[in-house]
């Protein structure tokens, strides 16, 4: 046996050609009368029913209030800072104390395990109400943030105000 001999086992027939007259007939392989026979005819498919019972979802983690805050123990801070050290998430993550995930600083509860005996501030940290007495009582403060101290108005700082135009 010689490779110009070799033939296929199973020879392929010709496909049908649908809808174009000729072998077919009239109806071209659609059918006689009836729904399915008509032109422009589709019927529903039932997935589309099962979909519709499901309520619309907006998307990846569209309905996510609250992430959950990552606590921090009073003996990590007491042994990591120094006294007056303001604490922060993104001093945290610098101590590698909590991670940041994808360059974004996760929200921080700080818990009262612990002891702490060294004056702190805490700015953007929410905190729990055993490791406030404990901090208030080393002589610490809680702060929500920096950025509202540092703003004042325009009557604070003793300046004029713009006369509104009038139109």
């Amino acid at each position: 046996m010689q490779i110009h001999e070799l033939q296929p086992k199973n020879t392929f027939g010709k496909k049908k050609r649908v809808g174009r007259g000729g072998k077919k007939g009239t109806y071209c392989g659609v059918g006689g009368k009836g729904q399915k026979g008509r032109a422009g005819s589709r019927m529903k498919p039932l997935i589309r029913e099962w979909i519709k019972k499901y309520p619309k979802l907006k998307g990846y983690r569209f309905n996510i209030l609250n992430e959950p805050a990552i606590p921090v123990d009073l003996s990590k801070i007491e042994s990591k800072f120094e006294s007056n050290a303001i604490i922060n998430p993104k001093n945290l993550a610098d101590k590698k104390i909590i991670q940041s995930k994808n360059g974004k600083l996760p929200i921080v509860k700080i818990t009262g395990m612990g002891n702490i005996s060294k004056p702190i501030i805490i700015v953007n940290c929410k905190v729990s109400k055993t490791a406030r007495e404990k901090i208030e009582k080393a002589g610490g403060e809680i702060k929500e943030s920096l950025k509202k101290e540092k703003v004042l108005s325009v009557k604070d700082k003793g300046l004029k105000e713009k006369p509104k135009k009038e139109k």
